[in-house]
């Protein structure tokens, strides 16, 4: 890496004060691992300050400095606490090469406007470095849940094993099981069934929900909305003990009277239930892609001879499908995901996957929902990711960014 040109360098004032703050926040984090958080705070904001002051004052070659800096925080690393200590410090090693000459050089301006105040320049980072916090701190767990998932041993901790990354402590026996184990395939199977028959009647009827609520005309249409969109506001006990009165009617009316069998039944009553709480999500993100619908289109269809179904189905819906289907995603995501409804309304024969993890946990403490839990994160992962692509299509197509 070419040593790169200064924009302007700026005040060792400024700079060791802030790169300080930042090895105070690495050292929070190792001190409290090691019984003193204060100490840690202490010593990693020392320590960064004075690695800043040597590389700036004495040593010219910005290439040389941050491969010092990297290997001096890898090798600290490795002493205090062996292979991961190694893996973490060659990664806050990069960082602190870097951020030292970024602020030294003056490069945060780099990409601001000339003009900001010093206070408008400290707020646009310190709003990103807020975000960022709220981030890790929402992300932590899961990234805690996903090594723990191919522990060899029968545990919910790392294992000395894992934490000297021996080959030896990791394995796959807990995916095998899940795959191999018939209460884990049927309660999978179970979840499989119920959440996209769900999400198409939450699809369809949420849909045709957005668009008559949309429409200027329809009297009432807040108060409406409010009711629709109840399920998702009230606490999901309540709603599910309605549920359970409500469907336990309309199950002996189906059982009783029309001579249905049991366990179809129990099947309907939770696809129902589940329909019900994912309703308001597809109301909501179809409303969100109508607030931008061009209303002159339909006009133009009407006068073109169309008749409202079509016009729905060839002017409307292409338009609003990204909102349609990210409304759908959202809708399996919950349906998929949901435990209380469905322990209330459903029985055995209902088991979905959520409702077994939490026998797990209850019952027998089954480190298999390790595995289970990092398969619906990566599940869930891949279905997010595709609501924002839909949802840049539909702004796209809605003329609100750039192609």
């Amino acid at each position: 890496m070419a040593a790169l040109t200064p924009i302007s360098r700026k005040p060792l004032s400024l700079v060791l004060p802030t790169v300080a703050g930042s090895g105070a926040v690495l050292g929070l984090f190792v001190g409290t691992a090691n019984g003193s958080g204060l100490l840690g705070i202490i010593i990693g904001g020392a320590l960064v300050a004075a690695l800043a002051y040597v590389l700036t004052q004495f040593l010219d070659n910005e290439k040389m400095g941050r491969w010092i800096t990297l290997a001096l925080v890898a090798v600290l690393g490795l002493f205090f606490a062996g292979i991961p200590g190694f893996v973490l410090g060659l990664l806050a090693g990069w960082f602190y090469g870097w951020f030292i000459y970024w602020m030294y050089e003056g490069r945060y301006r780099a990409r601001l406007q000339p003009y900001l105040t010093s206070g408008q320049v400290l707020w646009h980072y310190a709003f990103r470095v807020i975000c960022g916090a709220i981030f890790t701190f929402l992300i932590t767990p899961i990234l805690v849940v996903l090594p723990l998932s191919f522990n060899a041993q029968d545990f919910f901790t790392f294992t000395p094993e894992m934490l000297r990354f021996d080959p030896e402590g990791y394995s796959l026996k807990h995916y095998r099981d899940f795959f191999t184990n018939n209460e884990w395939q049927r309660s999978f199977k179970n979840s499989l069934i119920i959440a996209p028959i769900a999400t198409v009647i939450s699809v369809s009827l949420g849909t045709l929900a957005a668009i008559g609520l949309s429409q200027s005309h329809v009297p009432g249409r807040r108060a409406i909305m409010a009711m629709l969109i109840s399920p998702m506001i009230v606490p999901l006990i309540i709603s599910a003990t309605g549920m359970f009165f409500f469907y336990s009617s309309i199950g002996n009316f189906l059982e009783g009277t029309l001579g249905m069998n049991k366990n179809f039944v129990g099947y309907i009553k939770v696809v129902l239930a589940h329909a019900v709480l994912g309703v308001p999500f597809v109301i909501i993100t179809v409303t969100a892609t109508l607030v931008g619908f061009d209303r002159s289109l339909t006009r133009a269809a009407a006068n073109m001879g169309a008749d409202p179904v079509t016009t729905f189905f060839r002017v409307q819906m292409p338009l609003i499908l990204p909102g349609v289907i990210s409304g759908g995603l959202f809708a399996f995501i919950t349906s998929f995901d949901e435990v209380v409804v469905v322990l209330f309304v459903g029985s055995a024969s209902q088991k979905t996957l959520p409702w077994q993890m939490f026998t797990g946990l209850r019952e027998q403490i089954s480190p298999t929902i390790l595995a289970v839990a990092t398969i619906l994160v990566v599940i869930s992962i891949a279905l997010l990711t595709t609501v924002e692509l839909l949802r840049r299509r539909s702004e796209r197509l809605r003329g609100m960014s750039p192609a």
